[in-house]
């Protein structure tokens, strides 16, 4: 797992899922997803509630600095599984260069430790 290299947003963020698929102004996503139920949002989460989109329960954003390749066979199961026997929920986005996390806010820096421990050689 060397080069994992995860590195915490300071921000705290939030999803949501719009059911109009335009993007309110001046919010600025971290992420989009189109799906059949709507476009899901996930962005700061004090902007959101700015917005007037309810942004749930605020998540942190760890994004791995390993470049991760859509062939890639094992890294998200690595991540999945520490995280998991810890008892930390985790959404994966898969960016065309890196992978983020989104993991409890009160969790983060545990969290962080276990993905750190897993780059250690």
């Amino acid at each position: 797992m060397s080069g994992l290299e995860p590195r915490l947003h300071p921000a705290r963020f939030g999803i949501a899922c719009l059911p109009d698929p335009r993007v309110p102004a001046g919010l600025a996503p971290f992420a989009l997803v189109a799906e059949r139920e709507g476009l899901t949002v996930v962005a700061d989460h004090a902007a959101l509630a700015a917005a007037g989109i309810e942004p749930g329960a605020p998540f942190a954003l760890v994004s791995l600095g390993l470049a991760s390749a859509l062939d890639g066979v094992g890294l998200t199961a690595a991540f999945a599984t520490a995280l998991a026997a810890a008892g930390i929920a985790c959404n994966t986005l898969a960016g065309y260069h890196h992978d983020h996390l989104l993991v409890p806010w009160e969790r983060r820096a545990e969290a962080l430790a276990i993905l750190d421990r897993l780059e250690a050689p």
